[in-house]
């Protein structure tokens, strides 16, 4: 069920905002972007932050790497609005559709190295399980992942949980694909802030 704070749950400021938006985007403003602007002091100005610093922070992923986590993580929760979203940002980051939709159908077969895939198996039996053991651990590293690759991958796994669960509680309306599209070159241009 959609909560209709996402339509009308803002000050004036805000809605004069979303307005100018749409007239220089021709498309209303998503309903990601839309909540984060609704208790910005509770929850949207952290959310942002979290989120940007996960993304598009200091990393040895590239950003196709954690857009394709992000959308990993978001298929594994069945969270339409997510998956879309982040698969069309992993596919303009890699410049290729095709190896994210592969990553998405099937991680076993997919054309990844070693390092991301079991470093997605790990995301994966974390978001399905809530936990990851030891083993789990040793399995990424031993693939080639670095520490501070696990801690990176960890923080996008924690951010797309939690806008996951976020987007179907409030029940974010779906995009058509150039909505995805324009909200993927958005992303890939100003990050999540």
């Amino acid at each position: 069920m959609r909560l209709d704070v996402l339509n009308s749950g803002y000050a004036r400021k805000t809605k004069v905002l979303f307005g100018v938006i749409r007239l220089f985007s021709g498309r209303p403003l998503p309903d990601a972007a839309k909540l984060v602007f609704y208790r910005p002091d509770f929850y949207g100005a952290r959310a942002k932050e979290f989120t940007h610093e996960a993304m598009r922070g200091p990393s040895d992923w590239s950003v196709g790497d954690r857009e394709l986590m992000a959308a990993y993580v978001s298929k594994v929760n069945g969270s339409a609005f997510c998956i879309g979203a982040h698969s069309a940002t992993a596919s303009r980051a890699y410049q290729d559709g095709q190896l994210v939709a592969s990553v998405l159908d099937d991680l076993e077969t997919a054309p990844v190295g070693e390092a991301l895939r079991e470093t997605l198996r790990m995301l994966g039996k974390l978001t399905r399980d809530g936990k990851v053991g030891a083993d789990d651990m040793r399995n990424v590293l031993a693939a080639g992942a670095t520490p501070r690759q696990v801690r990176d991958a960890l923080a996008v796994c924690a951010a797309f949980n939690i806008t996951d669960r976020l987007a179907d509680a409030f029940g974010f309306e779906l995009l058509d694909q150039e909505g995805f599209d324009a909200g993927a070159r958005y992303l890939l241009k100003r990050g999540y802030r």
